[in-house]
């Protein structure tokens, strides 16, 4: 199924708030929208105000690492790093690195369906992590139509199924983690203005907001977008 987008809101970010932002990971979680940011020696952990985009509070990630995908888990927030071969614990409520588990290959986006993290690598394979030792419990190729899809990136949970931006696309699909299938493939270009395009990064970020509505950005974008998926 391809899906357009109804554009229901567009929700203006401050620059400090995400056209500095390499957005790597976005998730709404408990009235606070936490981001992730990428780049050796500019990644960041931050908490946003999920209406005006203006941050709360942000953390340095240690040494040069690169970050990549987030996720919360209870009271703990789970940062990928892109080729340094480790994964972030934080405290979630003060932001305290907690601990650095190793990672084999590569991190790009990361989610949690409730029960199992799930995890990119850029390949057209989803692994399947343990949210609390973080060990790897299976993975599951991505195809559509019987083709793989590679690229795969910034990862969000909903009810069931994975949403996955496409690595230097403006398409997000839609996956069945138990099967790996694609069952929708979202266009999701034309958000920004051939102006604001010019200025910016790839698409990558998107956070559930309930309902069928989500949050979607880019890196270094100046506007997070408020939309519904809906059939062509």
């Amino acid at each position: 199924m391809t899906f357009g987008r109804a554009l229901v809101g567009a929700l203006l970010l401050t620059v400090a708030g995400c056209a500095a932002a390499f957005t790597q990971g976005l998730e709404l979680a408990g009235g606070s929208l936490y981001e992730g940011t990428g780049l050796a020696g500019q990644s960041q952990l931050r908490e946003l105000d999920p209406v005006t985009g203006a941050v709360r509070r942000s953390v340095p990630l240690p040494r040069q690492l690169f970050g990549e995908g987030i996720t919360v888990v209870g009271d703990r927030i789970w940062q990928l790093t892109w080729r340094d071969h480790v994964v972030l614990e934080w405290d979630r409520n003060t932001f305290t690195l907690l601990r650095e588990v190793p990672l084999t290959g590569e991190g790009w986006g990361l989610c949690h369906d409730g029960g199992r993290l799930v995890r990119s690598d850029g390949t057209n394979r989803l692994h399947f992590q343990d949210p609390t030792t973080f060990a790897e419990t299976g993975s599951v190729a991505v195809t559509l139509d019987g083709q793989p899809v590679t690229q795969l990136n910034e990862l969000e949970c909903v009810d069931g199924q994975v949403y996955a931006n496409v690595w230097q696309t403006d398409r997000i699909v839609r996956i069945d983690p138990g099967t790996g299938n694609v069952t929708a493939v979202i266009d999701a270009s034309g958000l920004l203005t051939p102006e604001q395009r010019s200025h910016t990064d790839v698409l990558n970020g998107i956070a559930s907001l309930g309902n069928g509505e989500f949050l979607i950005t880019g890196k270094l974008w100046p506007t997070t977008f408020r939309v519904r998926f809906v059939p062509r």
